[in-house]
């Protein structure tokens, strides 16, 4: 199917992911231990945890720091004990935000993330006052110029749930979060590597912001996103520069 156009979008995200790259590795060994002590130490035997591995190696995060970290998760070393707790609010022109957290202190973390949304236009709101805007599965984006035809074969016949492409060409492969990682496995035998993959929480709708409000939008993202406690932001929001 046809959407309408994001990869200006996805772009400017992923920008933005870069340069902050040095704060990927304090993420990746939350969702490590998280991961380990939710489904246990065994990659094999733990999807998310897998996903996470696969997410050290891409950040270049040595293979002795990871089995360390979940170790410490398992209990086979003294380490810290993470907690998820997600929080929902609204942006500028009412766009939804989730925000998911790993911390240790959730006093902290709630009084932060509450700031970071009154200080900078937006509001805090109650849980499941947003969630139900978003599809929690799995994304995996290519870049203009792949063949939709190819990537559709091979998705939909290792289980994909949808295939979009947009007005400059890039394509979408959603899944759900069970099937992302044989979907993505499947794409990448045959030659496609995805721009970005991961499961997520997608925006089922999206709310246009430009100029003055796109700016303050970006700024209350880019404070939530910057707090320590802070894994992963997610928003309904087109923001033209």
């Amino acid at each position: 199917m046809a959407g309408h156009s994001k990869w200006a979008n996805i772009q400017h995200r992923k920008g933005r992911q870069d340069e902050k790259r040095q704060r990927v590795w304090t993420r990746v060994v939350r969702e490590i231990m998280v991961a380990a002590r939710t489904g246990g130490g065994d990659p094999t035997a733990n999807p998310r945890l897998r996903l996470a591995i696969e997410k050290a190696k891409a950040a270049n995060m040595p293979a002795d720091t990871v089995k360390r970290n979940i170790d410490k998760a398992t209990g086979n070393l003294e380490g810290v004990s993470y907690e998820e707790i997600r929080y929902e609010g609204y942006g500028i022109g009412g766009a939804a935000i989730i925000v998911d957290t790993m911390t240790d202190n959730r006093v902290r973390t709630v009084a932060d993330v509450r700031h970071a949304f009154s200080k900078h236009g937006g509001n805090m709101g109650t849980e499941g006052s947003v969630a139900f805007q978003f599809k929690h599965c799995g994304q995996l984006i290519f870049a203009p110029g792949t063949s939709e035809d190819k990537v559709m074969e091979v998705a939909l016949e290792a289980g994909a749930e949808d295939v979009i492409s947009d007005e400059e060409g890039a394509i979408e492969v959603l899944t759900s979060t069970a099937d992302f990682e044989a979907v993505k496995n499947a794409l990448e035998t045959a030659g496609f590597a995805a721009e970005m993959a991961e499961v997520t929480m997608r925006a089922e709708n999206t709310i246009d912001l430009v100029g003055d409000d796109a700016a303050k939008m970006q700024k209350l993202l880019d404070i939530l996103e910057d707090l320590d406690d802070v894994q992963n932001v997610f928003h309904n929001a087109t923001i033209s520069e």
